[in-house]
């Protein structure tokens, strides 16, 4: 008798960035923020927010395959000073709130926002936001 087995994916979270996390202040994160596509994400110290072009991972784009670079304005907060969540003024297309949760990580000197992309199970690359000094 023969016994075959199929995996469908994974079991666990691809892993975060390297580093851990860190908090930081609203005035520490209110500064622009920079991905590896040349993307922007420039957090004000009101609490409203510029992306041009920025990565992310889209939480209530109805479509769910929205997880391509975003432009536009919105506001965003922090209560723990770990994680930044950003939501945009523009609806989605289905007239849906659209924003994300990143959390807030350092790794030697780097200090960074994170946050999954797309599918667990795909390796989709992170969305990855770091300070320019």
């Amino acid at each position: 008798m023969a016994l075959a087995l199929t995996a469908c994916g994974r079991i666990w979270n691809r892993p975060p960035p390297d580093g851990e996390p860190v908090k930081l202040t609203p005035a520490e994160l209110a500064v622009t923020w920079f991905d590896a596509y040349g993307g922007s994400l420039t957090l004000n110290s009101d609490g409203t927010f510029i992306a041009n072009q920025v990565c992310g991972d889209w939480m209530g784009a109805s479509d769910w395959n929205w997880d391509g670079p975003r432009s536009g304005s919105g506001t965003w907060r922090t209560g723990t000073g770990r994680a930044v969540v950003r939501k945009f003024d523009a609806k989605g297309p289905e007239g849906d709130d659209v924003g994300d949760h990143l959390s807030v990580w350092r790794d030697d000197n780097t200090v960074m926002l994170w946050t999954r992309v797309g599918d667990e199970d795909n390796d989709d690359p992170h969305c990855i936001l770091t300070r320019r000094f």
